[in-house]
This record gives C-alpha cells, structure tokens and sequence, in this order.
C-alpha cells in the first residue's frame, strides 16, 4: 500500500510542535515578507523602527492569521492543531497586524488607514473563500500577497507611492502569479492525486519512469529556489542603505 504523500514539501511530521512550524508555511511566509522588505528598501531613506513594524504586522497577518484561516477552511496541511486554537490564534494574528498598522496612523497619516483595512479584509476573505471564492483566485493570490505586501512596506517608509513603487509592485505580481500557478500543480498532485502512471521516451531511446516525484521535482524544486532568492534579493536591497 502507497504511503500518504506529505501535504507540502514543507511539511513536517504531524502532531504536536510540528505541527505548528507547517502552519506557518516557513518559505512561502518567508517570501511574503520579502516582498514588505523589497518595497521599503525602494524608498529613497530606510527607517529601522517601520520595517521591523511592517515586518511584523505582515508576519501576523499572513504567516498566522492567514493560515490559520486557511486551515480552518478543510485541514489542507492535515494538522491535529485544535480548530478552538487556530481561531484564537488567527483571531491573534490578525488583531496584532491591525494595531500595529493602527500604532502607525501618527507617523504614516489618515492614508495609510486604506491600507490597514485592505489588509483586515483580505485575510477573511481570501482564505476562507468569502464572497463565493471569487476572492480566492490565481489573480487576487498574486495581487494581495505579492503586489499589496511591496506597495504597503514602500508607503510605510515614503508615506506616498511613486512609479518605483508601481513597477516593483508589478513584479510582485507576476512572480506571485508564477508561484501560484507552480504551487496548484504540486499541491493537486500531493494532496488530490490518486496515483500518476506513465513514460517518458528520449530521443536517444531511454525510458524514464513517470510518477509522482518525476512530476514534483521541478515544481517543488523552482519554488523553493525562487523562495530563497526572493529572501536573499530583499537582504541585498536593504543593506544597500
């Protein structure tokens, strides 16, 4: 019998603290954040205290509130976590990203107030398939957890937006849209497939094997490298101040 294929390559051992590290999907998290440091490096000066704050409030947001959420909404990861504890913890999350944008409002202005409630909306509505889903797609993925992140940590640093801005807010999107659309197939095949039968034949006459792994490797294997060198971009930004 087939042994049940992890719900990530991410994901650890179920049960216990284990548990707890796969809810927080660390490279994914870890890539969302990157994007909050990109847009506040863009900004002509860098103040320590803001990023730390918009790295916070996002880390809250979206690393526990959002997943938690999104566990909720039919155990995607399998975890035993009680579902009273990620409603507390989401509730947590979200409550914490929200003061923290609400702290800001005195430095950052009655207009970063749009941005405090785009972000208080969009977790609900995203991750539990409010609206009929219809928030819940490829494109509002790549528009409220790449695009979103660059334009807020820009703003928090030059209370305005520019065509720096817009333009890396762009890529965001695309390299969001690129990681959505890399992540579908892997999760479909780990969580949803059945079983993968097939061949592949090369011109020189080999046959190779097609199954599961053949078809998550370069998936699994994209997605982690673009995680990394998202972190790693954002690093190099921030210490060019």
């Amino acid at each position: 019998m087939r042994a049940e294929r992890p719900p990530a390559f991410y994901a650890l051992g179920a049960g216990g603290w284990r548990d707890y590290v796969t809810l927080l999907h660390p490279p994914y998290t870890a890539w969302h954040l990157s994007y909050v440091a990109i847009g506040a490096a863009l900004a002509p000066a860098l103040d320590t205290g803001r990023l730390l704050a918009s790295l916070a409030a996002f880390g809250l947001a979206v690393g526990v509130a959002a997943h938690c959420l999104d566990e909720l909404h039919g155990r995607p990861l399998r975890t035993r976590i009680p579902r009273g504890t990620l409603i507390a913890l989401s509730a947590i999350g979200l409550g914490g990203a929200v003061a923290i944008g609400l702290a800001g409002l005195d430095q950052l202005g009655p207009r970063f107030a749009a941005f405090i409630a785009v972000g208080a909306l969009a977790v609900p509505a995203y991750n539990l398939e409010l609206f009929g889903g219809r928030i819940h797609g490829d494109h509002a993925f790549a528009v409220l957890w790449g695009a979103f992140p660059v334009l807020t940590g820009y703003f928090a640093q030059a209370e305005t937006l520019n065509a720096t801005a817009l333009l890396a807010a762009g890529a965001a999107y695309a390299l969001s849209l690129a990681q959505r659309w890399l992540s579908n197939e892997a999760r479909g095949i780990r969580r949803r497939a059945v079983s993968v039968d097939g061949r592949i034949v090369w011109k020189d006459g080999r046959e190779e094997p097609l199954d599961a792994a053949r078809l998550l490797a370069p998936h699994e294997a994209a997605l982690q490298a673009m995680a990394a060198g998202h972190v790693l971009f954002a690093l190099a930004l921030l210490l060019t101040h």
